[in-house]
Order: structure tokens, then C-alpha cells, then sequence
């Protein structure tokens, strides 16, 4: 059973493969769940930032996305609490 946030790590993945991820960890989010902390780093460069930032902005399964003082993070707000 899942509940509350997931955390999914990208270090490691180009664009394709982190997409895909992301876009899997949606997929079987269940209904406990509320957000999805993406873990992108941003010392290796910003290119996955950049795209979770643009892609998942737009996705309809996501309410909102969140900034928080880890600029290495992205949360993907699927609902509120």
C-alpha cells in the first residue's frame, strides 16, 4: 500500500529514460498517494530540471508543482492533503 509521497531519484538518467520514469511512477500512484518528489540534482547541469519543470507543469494527473529550498527537487502536487 502506498501512501502520502513517493521519491523517485533521476541521477544517472537522460531526459528519455527520466520521462519515462516519471511518467511510470504516475501511472501506478495510487489514490493515498499526494505528491511525487523527483530528485533531478542540479550540479551535473539543469537539463532534467528544466524538463520536469516543463513537461510535468502541463500533465493532467498533476495539480500543481512545488519549489522548495533544494534546488536539486521537484514535487509534483497530485492533490491536496
Amino acid at each position: 500500500m502506498q501512501s502520502g509521497t513517493l521519491h523517485l531519484d533521476l541521477h544517472g538518467m537522460n531526459c528519455q529514460q527520466a520521462q519515462a520514469a516519471i511518467d511510470s511512477c504516475l501511472r501506478r500512484a495510487g489514490r493515498s498517494v499526494y505528491r511525487v518528489e523527483v530528485v533531478h540534482g542540479y550540479h551535473g547541469g539543469t537539463e532534467l530540471r528544466t524538463m520536469v519543470r516543463r513537461v510535468y507543469a502541463k500533465h493532467p494527473k498533476v495539480l500543481r508543482l512545488e519549489l522548495g529550498l533544494n534546488p536539486g527537487a521537484t514535487e509534483l502536487v497530485l492533490r491536496e492533503y
